[in-house]
């Protein structure tokens, strides 16, 4: 599991093509998740829980201390299948390395829920749907985990 997480001062997310609103967060983080072929329900577990605790928001002395529980913030997760694509060989993406949509969606709500368990506010996009991000990238702060390194 490959999670891109990116600290907010605002962002939200739109359906294309949906009637219903998008949805929204203030201060915290976009997550952007994706779901490997190898990944498992440990793997969002584990993941979720090191993104919420991550401390990469500042201190009173500008050091980074504080996680995402600490400051109250909020979550806007997104699915990104695209973080799997190997761009190696060739000019277009080769993304096998994806875990295949119906067993991915299973995992990714697993991360979703997992960061809700630990008592996080979570929004999210709709899973498979073409969306837009809109975000303003505080600091900017931007960090890639993998499920390997957790």
């Amino acid at each position: 599991m490959r999670v891109l997480v990116q600290r907010v001062s605002r962002a939200e997310v739109r359906v294309v093509g949906a009637a219903s609103p998008a949805s929204s967060i203030g201060k915290g983080l976009v997550v952007l998740v994706g779901v490997g072929r190898k990944d498992d329900e440990a793997a969002a577990r584990k993941l979720a829980e090191k993104t919420a605790n991550l401390r990469i928001f500042s201190n009173d002395e500008g050091k980074f201390d504080l996680s995402l529980l600490d400051v109250r913030g909020e979550a806007l997760v997104v699915s990104q299948f695209t973080l799997y694509g190997n761009c190696a060989r060739g000019r277009r993406p080769d993304f096998t390395a994806a875990m295949p949509p119906e067993r991915a969606a299973v995992l990714y709500e697993g991360f979703v829920a997992a960061l809700r368990g630990l008592g996080l506010p979570v929004k999210t996009g709709e899973f498979r749907a073409v969306m837009e991000v809109e975000l303003v990238n505080d600091g900017p702060v931007t960090l890639w985990l993998d499920c390997e390194e957790v």
